[in-house]
């Protein structure tokens, strides 16, 4: 098992290549189970995740190969097999985006209970709902939940939640309608950029669908799609955290690829912070080099606050002058950094889903231990500025999301290394 191994107190400076989203790139691969021939996917990052998702489509019948540029090379083979089993699917949630292409296409999809982050209850009862809307029968058998439909029927779905709109129950609901016979018109549906990205993917397919990016997304459906080549978006959320990397080491990153318009939101709480940041030459430049301000933070759908940079800002407004109040409005759950922070000098206090941050003058190394993907990112952001050395523990957590991070971070200045334990 790795950790890694950071001595903090290094200024970050220079250019950090933003990868290809990882929440884009998932369900763009399991889309591929619609399409008749090749799919060919650029920007595809290489991380657990997506490694598992090339296990878990092989499994399905899809030929997957990442050729010598990078780029992987998918290709459905074999339809027979609709079974995503309990041992793929429990490592990681975004399996479950296999469950609307394969009804779509095989009229038949099993999918076992996903798993993930342990950062909360993630109910799946939008994703079934919004299937049964389309048509098919559902029944849950030996912990799968199991699909089927001899055809789909376009119809109006909504997909409000109790914490707003949910993206992997959009992308399911949407990418099974593509095949569907008629319109569908889903309403509250997530308005991500990674849903915006899988659309204009299915539609360069040949699919119709319009109204992405926003609460109300429309698709009529086509007998059959067709292969493409298409370029994954830059992943905003690992932009986020070397955003947050700049501003809590007075550092001064270009984010190469990164896309502000895709981040207004946590642009708006760092300059509020006193991070400057702008639009570069190549993407995004973050600097800081003054105090940092105590803020107010809740995570909202987007355009809101996003949830996964939630623990990173944590971490910076450790450092403020004065008291921030973060609160969680989508996995109310999702604090289990807190205690590790604390370990590091850090004074957080919980109250629901409320975090109280009392602002310290520094942050001591310490031997944490990673409880999630963004947690893991909070830690290592933590640690950068720390006083000694910090030791972060389960490294895989970090590997599923951020590609090479400690090359990365090395390359800009940062004392980080990985270590076996």
């Amino acid at each position: 098992m790795h950790l890694f191994e950071i001595v903090g107190g290094n200024r970050l400076k220079g250019t950090v290549p933003i990868s290809g989203a990882k929440n884009s790139a998932l369900p763009i691969m399991a889309a591929s189970v619609l399409v008749e021939d090749e799919t060919i996917l650029r920007n595809v990052p290489d991380l657990a995740d997506v490694r598992q998702m090339q296990v878990l489509l092989s499994r399905l019948g899809v030929k997957v190969q990442r050729d010598a540029q990078g780029a992987l090379h998918l290709r459905v083979e074999d339809e027979m097999n609709a079974h995503a089993e309990y041992e793929l699917v429990s490592k990681m949630r975004a399996s479950v985006c296999v469950m609307g292409p394969l009804l779509a296409k095989r009229k038949r999809a099993q999918v076992s209970m996903p798993g993930g982050c342990a950062i909360g209850s993630r109910p799946i009862d939008l994703h079934i709902e919004g299937l049964r809307a389309l048509g098919a029968d559902f029944e849950l058998v030996n912990g799968d939940m199991l699909l089927r439909a001899k055809k789909l029927a376009g119809t109006d779905v909504f997909l409000g939640g109790p914490f707003g709109s949910s993206v992997t129950a959009t992308a399911n609901v949407m990418m099974a309608a593509t095949l569907a016979e008629g319109q569908t018109v889903i309403s509250s549906a997530a308005c991500e950029p990674e849903i915006t990205d899988l659309a204009d993917f299915l539609n360069a397919c040949g699919a119709r669908i319009s109204g992405q990016g926003t609460p109300q997304v429309t698709i009529d459906g086509v007998e059959s799609l067709k292969g493409t080549e298409h370029r994954v978006i830059a992943d905003r959320i690992e932009a986020g955290t070397y955003m947050v990397a700049a501003a809590i080491t007075n550092g001064d990153l270009e984010l190469e690829g990164a896309r502000i318009e895709h981040m207004q939101a946590v642009v708006d709480r760092l300059r509020r912070v006193g991070v400057i940041v702008e639009r570069g030459e190549k993407g995004i430049a973050v600097s800081s080099s003054r105090r940092l301000e105590p803020i107010e933070v809740t995570t909202q759908p987007y355009p809101g606050f996003p949830t996964d940079v939630q623990a990173q800002v944590m971490a910076l407004l450790c450092l403020a002058d004065g008291n921030s109040v973060i609160t969680e409005k989508i996995f109310p759950d999702r604090f289990l950094h807190v205690g590790e922070l604390n370990r590091m000098g850090a004074r957080l206090r919980k109250e629901g889903p409320t975090v109280m941050v009392e602002g310290v003058k520094r942050l001591v190394g310490a031997q944490v231990m990673a409880s999630d993907l963004r947690a893991s990112a909070a830690l290592i952001v933590a640690g950068l500025v720390a006083k000694g050395t910090t030791r972060v523990r389960r490294a895989y957590h970090i590997d599923r999301g951020y590609e090479r991070i400690e090359e990365k971070l090395a390359s800009v200045g940062a004392n980080i290394r990985r270590l076996t334990e």
